[in-house]
């Protein structure tokens, strides 16, 4: 009987390690669930582990133990592979600031439109990024209070989706298609701040188990990259952790750098055993100060981001 259970046992452990696994072989999308989850996976294989070695202490056992701890190791390294350095407070005292605040706030959400809207005007967020924005039409005059520039709802796209505010005014502005999936899931704003220029985008991914979008959707961030002038932020929800192999393509491709260590922010039921599916990503122009998930989730099924970083380096002369 002990045989058995050991037997079954290190049949579902294999199995479960031969599905996260396949990262190293393939980007197939039918793995995807598997690549945001690594991490979380692979602590419940190790429990699993633990308990086959209650029963039996064979040797297939610890090889699974070996590798079990090999793609934790991995999944945590790459959880910090991509994060901006911070820099000495000395070196930033002077350097102007902006905050960003990233949410989406789901788009069937509608009871909760104007406590979201009391909260994005407490931010003092310098940028809002908002998907699945259509809740929040009814409270555009209002927020046009503090955040007298915008694109979406109206402005440059008919769509009430994806929607940036700006406290600073909006030098140009732009929507784009990332697929042929749904329209107007990038965006783009060109702001001045201190004299220097910056390029803030938007996007809002296709889930990573339509097909091979989201890593169709991920290629083509980086031509909207391509095109970006001055000093880079962008953020959104991606649909996907950082460590999905598309994800860590994108990131090598594109230089872009996390604030911080990523808080959790999907599912908002799993508190912090959920995955980063959203993020803010900023360039080498930009030094991390502070990266913070939104204390409510305000009936969404997301947390929101706050993101603090201030502006360094010299403004490069226009061309």
């Amino acid at each position: 009987m002990r045989d058995n259970i050991y037997c079954v046992f290190c049949v579902l452990l294999t199995l479960a390690l031969a599905a996260l696994g396949m990262r190293y072989v393939t980007e197939l999308w039918i793995f995807s669930f598997f690549f945001s989850l690594q991490l979380q996976i692979s602590l419940i294989v190790l429990v699993g582990i633990l308990l086959c070695l209650l029963v039996k202490r064979g040797v297939y056992v610890w090889i699974l133990l070996a590798v079990c701890l090999a793609l934790i190791g991995h999944s945590l390294w790459m959880k910090r592979e991509f994060v901006a350095s911070p820099l000495p407070a000395e070196a930033i005292a002077n350097a102007p600031r902006l905050r960003i605040l990233s949410f989406n706030i789901l788009n069937d959400n509608v009871e909760n439109a104007g406590k979201i809207a009391d909260m994005i005007q407490g931010s003092q967020a310098d940028v809002v990024y908002i998907m699945e924005a259509n809740p929040l039409f009814g409270e555009l005059d209002r927020l046009g209070e503090t955040y007298p520039y915008r694109i979406g709802c109206g402005i440059e796209t008919p769509t009430c989706d994806l929607m940036m505010l700006s406290k600073h005014p909006i030098r140009a502005g732009r929507y784009d298609e990332l697929s042929d999936l749904r329209a107007d899931r990038f965006a783009e704003i060109e702001i001045e701040v201190a004299g220097r220029k910056i390029s803030l985008l938007a996007a809002h991914v296709s889930k990573p188990y339509f097909d091979d979008y989201h890593s169709i959707e991920m290629d083509n961030l980086i031509l909207g990259l391509n095109d970006a002038k001055g000093s880079v932020i962008l953020a959104g929800d991606f649909n996907s952790d950082s460590i999905a192999p598309d994800m860590q393509r994108f990131l090598r491709r594109s230089g872009l750098r996390k604030v911080g260590p990523e808080p959790a922010t999907w599912p908002v039921e799993a508190g912090v055993a959920g995955i980063a599916i959203d993020h803010i990503f900023i360039g080498k122009e930009f030094a991390p100060l502070s990266l913070k998930r939104l204390d409510e989730s305000y009936g969404s099924n997301h947390f929101g981001l706050v993101a603090d970083v201030a502006l360094i380096g010299e403004a490069e002369p226009d061309n």
